[in-house]
């Protein structure tokens, strides 16, 4: 691979991440909404923009050719409707998350999220830990119980949306959809009830979608910032190495902690950094296993062994 197309890569995968890290901003400008009628509106336009991009990028053959694979095979068609719904029900909880001023919440569940991943690829495929992953794994159950012991809750804000995102990374094996058309297809499936009830909010003038040309503009513009930081993030992973990649997945949620903190003004307490510490470590383990230093010294280490160093 030509170290230009790195470059580039890279580029595109950091601003994807900084894009989903600044996200809270944009849904806070939203809060005079309710976080269903956010959520029901997001798919929508979400739907609407990825129709109009897939015909610009002459990709509509092939979406076309896809919704006929997945009508002929009914468990391509259930792990479609499976990540619709994981992906729709992450979004419901970021929203209501951030505008119930719990963004530290969010950025807490997307910091155990790769974590979360690695444990449902040993209970659903199987995988073996390393004994890094191991370590990585108690750091950060004792950072979650802190916050458990603390507050006297577990923090499920964190926790569901770690495990929807993880469950709707499984399910997309399944699909192997490419990006665009991947997406289209997610919020394809769920439009109908998105319709369904931005129509009832309507009929029952609950709706806020014309109460202030601001608002709309904001809520069409939900499609939008969706889609983007998806397409970039498509673009930078054909380019870049997979450990990298996992390296730059920590921008957005401490963009997020950094906003939730400094913009928001939410509490930090002297728990909150103790965990986070916690969960911190856990991360910083996990990402040196999964780097060429990390295995590099994994094989040091092996040699050693073997030749009774």
């Amino acid at each position: 691979m030509k170290v230009d197309e790195q470059k580039e890569g890279a580029i595109y995968a950091a601003l994807s991440y900084m894009m989903w890290g600044v996200v809270p901003i944009y849904w806070k400008f939203l809060q005079g909404v309710g976080a269903t009628e956010i959520l029901a509106q997001r798919v929508l336009w979400s739907f609407v923009f990825m129709l109009v991009l897939l015909i610009f990028m002459k990709k509509w053959q092939a979406f076309l050719d896809y919704v006929k694979n997945i009508m002929g095979n009914p468990k391509l068609f259930a792990a479609l409707l499976t990540a619709s719904l994981l992906v729709t029900a992450n979004w419901g909880v970021f929203i209501w998350a951030v505008n119930s001023g719990r963004i530290l919440d969010t950025s807490l569940g997307y910091y155990i999220n790769p974590l979360v991943s690695v444990l449902l690829g040993v209970i659903v495929l199987k995988e073996k830990l390393s004994g890094a992953q191991i370590v990585s794994f108690l750091l950060a159950g004792i950072g979650v119980l802190i916050l458990g012991i603390h507050f006297g809750t577990i923090p499920w804000v964190s926790l569901v949306l770690a495990m929807t995102f993880g469950l709707y990374g499984l399910a997309k094996k399944m699909i192997k959809a490419e990006s665009a058309i991947g997406l289209t297809l997610e919020t394809m499936m769920v439009t109908p009830l998105a319709l369904g009830y931005l129509i009832y909010l309507m009929s029952q003038t609950e709706s806020q979608f014309f109460t202030a040309g601001s608002t709309s503009l904001l809520l069409v513009g939900g499609g939008v910032v969706t889609a983007l930081p998806l397409l970039y993030f498509a673009k930078g992973a054909e380019k870049i190495p997979l450990s990298m990649l996992g390296i730059f997945q920590y921008i957005a949620p401490t963009l997020s902690l950094l906003i939730g903190v400094f913009v928001y003004h939410e509490s930090f307490t002297k728990a909150h950094l103790l965990a986070f510490l916690f969960i911190w470590s856990a991360l910083a383990v996990y990402t040196l296993s999964i780097t060429k230093w990390g295995k590099a010294g994994t094989r040091r280490f092996k040699e050693k062994r073997n030749f009774g160093a």
